[in-house]
């Protein structure tokens, strides 16, 4: 009998850090183009894995000397190599059992469900002239997996006010993937432990580009519980992210630099601002929702990865 115990097990052996199992009820009133009980109709659970991104990724965009790091081996490298590997390994030892195993990898560049920052709310809106639905009952190609709350939905934690998901083993440094699958297993209870956002506003204060609203939140509800962050410009987010401020990307150098982030969403040269590290476009370093937070929860003494010496030992760089 193939048990929730062992697959977390085999999960940790496959290179996931953390590991935690939703009963698929808990998606209930999902949004149907981000339901994944669409996609397995018949699962009875997912796992959700998660990959920490090495506090070492981001030194060099602290220090404001090497992106190549995070944007490579914290980002694009956990979402394309690390994470596939390990789903693939762990599929493989649950169909052994006789249980179907679905992969779902934190990668979603094609979607019905406009994600992109195109819809503010984040509903699960679909985009138009995309895909269309198979049959009447069922979303369009490719359904959207919320991973932020599929793993508050399997215990490993709660999601902050930046919505970031945050564990309590490394706060909002790691990437998410899942699996679903027909075995029966046990669901983890949801997190309860100490609260790990106290809603400092780092987060927002901190963001390059401004994009999580002070005032304005969301709220939604999850397996029985009301969560809330703050409302996402999405646009901005996007833009900043990759490097829009020229007050936090050294890359900017002229004005056909700053010009190429007035580009409309999703034209050719999104945002082709200095180098992209294939895949990693990670300029800005995540300097609100993921450092100021990681700051602000090693500061508290809140999460079980420690170090020896504090992160943030010089005041944060900014260009005139």
């Amino acid at each position: 009998m193939l048990t929730s115990d062992q697959v977390k097990k085999w999960a940790k052996e496959c290179g996931a850090d953390i590991v935690g199992v939703a009963s698929m009820d808990r998606f209930e009133g999902a949004p149907k183009q981000m339901d994944p009980r669409y996609i397995f109709p018949d699962a009875k659970a997912m796992i959700v894995l998660g990959f920490r991104i090495l506090r070492g990724t981001l030194r060099g965009i602290e220090e404001g000397t090497f992106y190549v790091s995070y944007a490579g081996m914290g980002y694009a490298g956990i979402n394309h190599v690390q994470q596939p590997m390990a789903l693939w390994e762990l599929c493989k030892r649950i169909e052994d059992e006789g249980w179907e195993a679905v992969p779902i990898p934190n990668n979603f560049p094609w979607t019905n469900t406009d994600s992109s920052g195109q819809n503010p709310e984040a509903t699960g809106k679909m985009r138009e002239a995309f895909s269309r639905p198979v049959s009447p009952d069922k979303p369009a190609p490719d359904v959207f997996v919320h991973m932020r709350i599929a793993a508050f939905a399997a215990g490993l934690g709660e999601i902050g006010y930046s919505k970031m998901f945050i564990s309590p083993q490394f706060g909002p440094r790691q990437r998410l993937a899942a699996v679903l699958t027909d075995a029966p297993l046990d669901p983890d209870p949801l997190y309860s432990g100490p609260p790990l956002c106290d809603r400092c506003m780092a987060c927002a204060r901190e963001c390059s580009g401004g994009a999580i609203s002070m005032e304005k939140t969301v709220k939604v509800t999850v397996a029985g519980r009301e969560l809330e962050w703050g409302e996402i410009d999405y646009q901005k987010c996007s833009r900043y992210f990759c490097g829009a401020s020229k007050a936090h990307n050294p890359f900017m150098t002229s004005k056909e630099d700053e010009e190429g982030f007035n580009q409309p969403v999703g034209a050719a040269q999104r945002y082709k601002v200095g180098p992209t590290y294939d895949y990693g476009r990670a300029l800005e370093g995540a300097s609100g929702c993921i450092r100021a937070c990681m700051v602000h929860l090693e500061e508290r003494g809140k999460l079980q990865n420690t170090f020896h010496n504090r992160f943030r030992k010089r005041k944060p760089w900014k260009l005139e």
